[in-house]
């Protein structure tokens, strides 16, 4: 059974930096795909980053603050998010896409103050 466990969110004031991290265990499959999503009450949860096969990209409101990243060895995705802004407040989730299946972590808080 594949399980993310998601560390890093909490509180942080505006144009400072915090760092997501997503480890995946349970599957020995290919991960064909890693994201971020992020979600604030009463909205649809969007694509904030993905690395998939031969691709990187970032949501327009992220690009040149938030950095992803993934270790393939230890099955570990990263979000390096700088220069926060309120409007980042949001519960982001880490996503894993294995063999054909999806996989979303438990999601963590994060909270930009003005």
């Amino acid at each position: 059974q594949v399980q993310l466990v998601e560390s890093g969110g909490g509180l942080v004031q505006a144009g400072g930096s915090l760092r997501l991290s997503c480890t995946a265990s349970g599957s020995k499959r290919s991960i064909t795909a890693v994201a971020w999503h992020r979600q604030t009450s009463g909205e649809q949860r969007e694509l904030v980053a993905i690395i998939g096969v031969g691709v990187t990209d970032y949501a327009t409101s992220v690009k040149g603050r938030f950095t992803i990243s993934r270790d393939n060895a230890k099955n570990m995705v990263y979000l390096q998010m700088n220069d926060l802004k309120p409007e980042d407040t949001a519960v982001y989730y880490c996503r894993f896409d294995i063999a054909g299946d999806t996989y979303w972590g438990q999601g963590t808080q994060v909270t930009v103050s003005s």
